[in-house]
């Protein structure tokens, strides 16, 4: 008995060893369960997360490989101050097969700029634009129309007496009156952008934060922000700004933005601005789509050796003059940016496409006091073909002195110099030469007096080799380190810049100045500038002596080259 109950004990403690040993082994399996769960929770959210970024931009979630800045930050935007983009399509039953409507307005200085979607495919005709005030909904002005587009992709408006908000509509015949919208401001405004394919970044053309001319700015105290509808931030994507400078800013392009290119056109893709970084800053106002830009060739030779771009403003009458003679002596094409012409400019480029065969693109570029962020757009878009590219305005002429030197020539020995990017030419003034009116002749042939000393350069850049920030003043472009310019001899090449032409068409200069960083010549700003003619002022007044001013050499030499190679030995007239 006692050896059973001992037997007993003993089983009761082994019992109680291994039901303590169980609670141990049960306490930690249970701990380690509630490990996993919560890891594989976190794990589920992550990806619901990830995913719901990607199907933002309507793209799977499968890898993509690309061949630079593959996973650049992507980070959803939050903050207090909400950008509303407008619904523009009118709730008018405008046509059967046209839903016409304001897609944009942009409110300048001098006008409203208004752009209609889709394009007219009937020609527009009375058209009034209609004011409205505060929330009203009848219109309380009505005004003609200033112009519009020949394609009837726009319509300019002029800038009611009254500057206060205004709402803005536009009535045509034969359609009724379209759903009024809000002008956003020129000067606040991301108004133009590109997807660069050389890195995949995408570069934004905006006004609004006043960075400094020529010089780099701080990138880390921006964000570029992606996205349809900036009203919601939390569906938005944020990025890194790579570059800074003047009113051009480089992003890194976020993941689902370049696979949705991918998918839909251009017009369909999201809108891009630009922040200050920090809480509670709010974003540019945007109507900048990034445009797909095609790709510069790697082993191919560029087709053209040289091309010209050139941004102008009522010019036309000057352009067949222009265009003709730099075909003569080796340019291959022209890249014409458009700032508000109202002239028959469309008209003339068709002519001297088709009689001419020549390669002209025109480019509507409607931003005020944008000549800098204009040309390196240009620049950007000629480099996928241009293996030189000019920049030089319609009344300045490349000129040659020597018979021996031709301008292809002179290029493809630069080009065997592969550190050098960029060819800067002087520039020599010329007057009025005597004249009271201008010279149905032309320009080359009119005015034959010019200025002793040369004023200032033009460049012709190798387009790959500018700095990625686009920095430019005008007369040249920043390089990449290690490119270098060179200055060219004036016996090889300079430029004739008719500049001080017959007082009639001077006087223009006064109304607008295109480049951003420049005085307009009423303002009081600047008035000793080499920009500006020396004594005028900033009134447009003609003096008395201006037909013999600017007068110091009597300069025949491009004169003499164009009556004798251009005039018609039959006709005697010039092809212009």
């Amino acid at each position: 008995m006692r050896g059973r109950r001992a037997e007993d004990v003993s089983m009761k403690d082994r019992h109680r060893r291994d039901g303590a040993g169980g609670g141990k082994i049960s306490r930690s399996l249970s701990s380690f369960s509630f490990r996993l769960a919560a890891f594989l929770l976190c794990c589920a959210l992550f990806s619901a997360v990830a995913l719901s970024a990607f199907r933002l931009f309507g793209v799977s979630s499968r890898p993509v490989l690309l061949p630079t800045w593959r996973n650049p930050a992507m980070n959803a935007v939050s903050g207090e101050h909400h950008l509303s983009r407008r619904n523009f399509r009118s709730t008018h039953s405008l046509s059967s097969t046209v839903d016409l409507h304001i897609e944009e307005a942009i409110s300048f200085p001098d006008h409203v700029l208004l752009f209609l979607k889709p394009q007219s495919i009937t020609p527009l005709t009375d058209l009034r634009c209609n004011y409205f005030v505060s929330r009203s909904t009848e219109s309380q002005l009505s005004l003609p129309v200033i112009s519009s587009s020949s394609h009837g992709s726009f319509v300019r408006c002029p800038i009611p007496p009254r500057t206060d908000a205004f709402n803005i509509s536009l009535s045509l015949t034969p359609l009724p009156q379209l759903l009024p919208v809000l002008p956003h401001h020129s000067d606040h405004l991301a108004y133009a952008a590109v997807l660069d394919p050389v890195d995949n970044s995408t570069v934004v053309f905006a006004k609004g934060h006043n960075l400094r001319p020529a010089r780099l700015s701080n990138p880390s105290s921006f964000e570029c922000i992606f996205g349809w509808d900036f009203s919601h931030p939390k569906y938005s994507l944020s990025s890194e700004v790579i570059s800074a400078a003047q009113e051009i800013f480089r992003c890194r392009t976020p993941l689902s933005v370049l696979q949705r290119r991918r998918h839909l056109l251009p017009s369909n893709s999201p809108f891009v601005t630009v922040r200050f970084r920090g809480h509670g800053s709010a974003p540019l106002p945007s109507i900048a789509r990034p445009e797909p830009l095609s790709f510069p060739p790697q082993k191919r030779p560029k087709r053209h050796l040289m091309c010209v771009c050139t941004m102008l403003h009522n010019q036309a009458m000057f352009l067949r003059e222009w265009i003709i003679y730099h075909s003569r002596i080796g340019v291959e094409r022209w890249f014409i940016y458009d700032n508000n012409s109202d002239d028959d400019l469309r008209q003339t480029v068709e002519w001297l496409s088709t009689e001419w065969n020549l390669m002209i693109s025109l480019h509507e570029w409607p931003w005020v006091k944008t000549q800098e962020a204009g040309f390196a757009h240009c620049a950007l878009r000629a480099r996928e073909s241009c293996k030189w590219v000019g920049f030089i305005d319609v009344d300045e002429f490349l000129y040659l002195p020597s018979p021996d030197i031709k301008l292809n020539r002179l290029l493809r020995n630069f080009s065997r110099s592969p550190w050098v990017a960029e060819l800067r030419t002087a520039c020599h003034s010329f007057g009025p030469s005597g004249r009271k009116a201008a010279p149905a002749e032309g320009v080359m042939i009119g005015y034959s007096c010019r200025v002793s000393p040369p004023e200032r350069h033009k460049s012709i850049i190798r387009p790959e080799a500018l700095n990625p920030s686009l920095i430019n003043v005008v007369h040249h472009f920043h390089l990449k380190d290690g490119m270098k310019y060179v200055n060219l001899d004036a016996r090889a090449m300079v430029i004739n810049h008719y500049k001080y032409q017959v007082w009639e068409v001077f006087k223009e200069k006064f109304n607008r100045r295109v480049a951003t960083y420049v005085a307009d010549w009423q303002d009081e700003e600047n008035v000793g500038s080499k920009d500006r003619a020396p004594g005028l002022g900033t009134k447009a007044v003609e003096p008395s002596d201006w037909a013999s001013r600017f007068c110091e050499v009597n300069d025949t030499g491009l004169r003499d080259w164009v009556l004798k190679t251009f005039v018609d030995p039959d006709t005697g007239r010039l092809p212009w």
